[in-house]
């Protein structure tokens, strides 16, 4: 597929600490996602990505610059038309806990969105929370079990099912597999390439680890300070690598994934 789904023009984000100084945390980041293809953007705690990925969602508003889907400028929405924009755009976060109500079964989490968009009716839902498991390699029966009485790798799961659940144009990944175990973070990564494969998805994976991002991604942004600093093609990452930020990424990795390069 070599149709653009997603283009940052310029996009820049500054902030005031509570002595009123101004932090600019994205800096006129310029960059473009095919459709069905998967971008990583990797940096230190504190350089923006996670900014960055609100920026594209709108849950913060851009203070230059534009975002387009589809050719469609997505910044400044609101009402309807920004609710439009969360069902096109879905993210998965860290921490999976914190993404569902406690109380809620997980069965409703699943199937919440489908309801609200129309997209299946109340008396559908069992049923297609049940598939909605089956597809993330989970136990139909635990659609109606707690969040708590599920393992943080199988919440990560059920996250990822109800994002991908009402066939997004984007998925967003924000350190999606950094809080888990190292066992269990291999088996999130390569559920989320069989995803890809199977539903056709294109992927915004941002992460820390080079190492963890090259293993489902075509290409890296490499960012520091709020700004893209190198752009690398993930295959010969470290051979490419350029910039001594990059390269001191490469030599603090720490991953269940080698970087070893053909």
């Amino acid at each position: 597929m070599n149709q653009e789904l997603l283009k940052l023009d310029q996009v820049s984000k500054t902030f005031r600490n509570d002595k009123g100084h101004a932090i600019q945390a994205v800096k006129e980041v310029s960059f473009q996602v095919m459709q069905g293809h998967s971008i990583g953007i990797v940096g230190e705690s504190g350089c923006g990505k996670s900014t960055l990925a609100r920026l594209i969602t709108g849950l913060t508003p851009v203070d230059a610059g534009e975002i387009l889907l589809e050719g469609n400028r997505i910044c400044g929405l609101s009402g309807k038309a920004q609710r439009q924009v969360y069902r096109q755009i879905q993210m998965v976060f860290q921490d999976p806990y914190s993404a569902i109500s406690p109380r809620m079964p997980v069965g409703t989490f699943l199937t919440e969105g489908l309801v609200h968009f129309g997209m299946i009716s109340r008396k559908e839902a069992g049923k297609e929370a049940e598939r909605l498991l089956q597809m993330v390699d989970l136990e139909p029966q635990l659609s109606q079990r707690l969040p708590h009485q599920l393992s943080g790798g199988q919440l990560q799961r059920v996250v990822i099912a109800r994002a991908i659940s009402i066939h997004p144009k984007l998925v967003i990944l924000d350190e999606a597999t950094s809080a888990l175990d190292v066992s269990v973070q291999e088996q999130i990564l390569e559920l989320l390439v069989r995803l890809q494969k199977e539903y056709a998805l294109t992927y915004l994976f941002i992460g820390h680890d080079l190492a963890v991002v090259r293993s489902i991604t075509e290409e890296i942004l490499v960012m520091k300070n709020g700004e893209i600093v190198e752009k690398l093609p993930a295959k010969t990452l470290v051979r490419d690598a350029r910039k001594d930020y990059t390269k001191q990424l490469l030599s603090a990795v720490f991953s269940v994934r080698e970087l070893q390069e053909p």
